[in-house]
């Protein structure tokens, strides 16, 4: 593999050398793909003091400047798209179909960001509805937050990085990205292209920097004082003890799932069969909204069931860098035998395996549980693997009450022939985005992205990032 950046770590203007390097393995076979650079406490807080210095510079930045900036990039990943997609297969172990999905993805974030320059304003306020406020103009305009931290999942680490990056580029801010220990090559990458695209239109380079390094290294930078915002995508457990470390400062999370399809008595049953299939096993399950709880009305669960069954051969199992694979190894050792030992824990508890869950080779196939119990992990937590799990329920009502009853709530997915199911669906679900007749995992990268109750809180979205990473201020003049 050639080297498509230097060596170290971008903090400030320059690379700066660790202390230490691990090992990155393709997922797969295990195989090491690179070496990357660690970082530590020190370099955490180094990248802090060189955001600060150049906070006030980025914030004045003219907006066609900033636009630049973001359109060179969407440029640069374009003309690397074919590399990058490799080096997502062997760094995340993640289909190639995915891989370049995910590509894909960070094209649209990086031009919808660059659009959303333009769209950065405010308005006026009519403040003579007191008679305090007679001979008074105001309005408000929206400031840039301060330096951003963007944390990022391991699962969609080029696109995930993008959505921290690029947002906060386009609000005027600095932002230090720390990618996830697993897969910090294709985020180091980026960030490269990153600073390239602001040499050539005469931006700061530590505008944009990045650290990685173990949770000391990640507490060091969402604790400081300095910063404006975190943005962090991963675990719940995780990102709930963040917002804690980072208050009073802001703290936008994106957080886990178990998402939820509902079958209804009415839906077309090849149709919802196919959505259970892709949103269950894309990306091997290794993503937020996966297909995790599959709630079938029971007028139609037996040939729902048989038809699931059926087509479950079509998802290929294998080599990521199969163009066919759809199911392959998870990130690593530690998270495919959690997931086994999910799957045994359901089983003993009184479900029922429909599809077996036994690894082969280390790769988890697709998997299909019944009955599984409330309070049962593979049921009430996010598995991120591919594994659904099947309940039926007597009817729509009982679907959404079953839906509701999880402490998450980012996707849901209803499939209905029904227009009043549908709108029942978008007024009735607790949840940061309904999804009719497609799969949960669904997600268009302009639109406004996040949950709620233990999914987190702000949403993602370049137009809605954008306005979380800003503040309003408001001006008052009496003429």
């Amino acid at each position: 593999m050639f080297d498509p950046y230097p060596e170290g770590l971008p903090i400030g203007s320059d690379w700066v050398s660790t202390p230490d390097t691990t090992e990155i393995r393709f997922p797969f076979d295990g195989c090491v793909v690179a070496r990357a650079p660690v970082g530590t406490v020190d370099l955490a807080h180094l990248a802090v003091s060189e955001a600060v210095l150049v906070a006030r510079d980025v914030a004045k930045l003219p907006s066609h400047v900033r636009r630049d900036v973001l359109t060179g990039v969407c440029r640069s990943v374009a003309e690397w798209r074919d590399e990058l997609e490799g080096l997502l297969v062997v760094e995340t172990g993640k289909p190639l179909v995915d891989c370049r999905a995910e590509v894909d993805r960070t094209l649209v974030t990086w031009q919808a960001a660059a659009e959303e320059v333009a769209r950065l304003h405010g308005g006026t306020v009519p403040l003579d509805l007191l008679p305090a406020g007679e001979g008074l103009t105001g309005f408000w305009v929206r400031k840039p937050i301060g330096v951003v931290v963007g944390i990022a999942g391991f699962n969609y680490p080029l696109l995930l990085a993008s959505h921290k990056i690029a947002p906060a580029i386009a609000a005027g801010c600095p932002v230090i990205v720390k990618p996830a220990p697993q897969t910090p090559l294709s985020t180091l990458w980026l960030v490269h292209l990153v600073r390239e695209a602001a040499a050539a239109v005469d931006a700061p380079l530590s505008m944009v920097q990045l650290v990685t390094g173990d949770a000391d290294t990640g507490s060091a930078l969402v604790t400081d004082p300095r910063i404006g915002a975190v943005s962090f995508t991963g675990s719940a457990a995780v990102g709930h003890q963040i917002a804690k470390d980072a208050a009073p400062r802001k703290a936008v999370l994106e957080l886990g799932s178990n998402a939820a399809l509902v079958v209804t008595e009415d839906a077309d049953l090849d149709a919802a069969v196919d959505a259970a299939l892709r949103g269950g096993f894309a990306a091997s399950g290794q993503a937020c909204i996966s297909v995790q709880r599959l709630l079938v009305v029971d007028a139609v669960a037996e040939e729902f069931t048989q038809r699931l069954l059926a087509r479950l051969p079509e998802v290929v199992v294998g080599d990521p860098r199969d163009e066919k694979t759809r199911v392959s190894a998870l990130i690593d050792e530690r998270s495919t035998r959690r997931v086994l030992d999910w799957i045994s824990a359901a089983v003993h508890a009184g479900a029922g395996c429909l599809a077996a869950g036994e690894a082969v080779h280390g790769i988890i196939p697709p998997t299909v549980l019944t009955d599984v119990p409330d309070g049962v992990d593979c049921w009430a937590e996010e598995i991120f693997g591919p594994v659904v799990c099947l309940r039926r329920v007597a009817d729509v009502d009982e679907a959404f009450t079953q839906v509701n009853a999880s402490r998450y709530g980012l996707h849901a997915s209803v499939l209905t022939t029904s227009l009043n199911t549908a709108m029942r669906a978008i007024d009735e679900l607790e949840v940061g985005g309904v999804v009719v007749n497609e799969v949960p995992g669904f997600r268009s990268d302009t639109m406004p992205y996040g949950g709620v109750k233990d999914s987190g809180i702000g949403r993602a979205g370049p137009r809605f990032a954008i306005e979380e990473l800003t503040v309003t201020r408001m001006a008052v003049i009496r003429r």
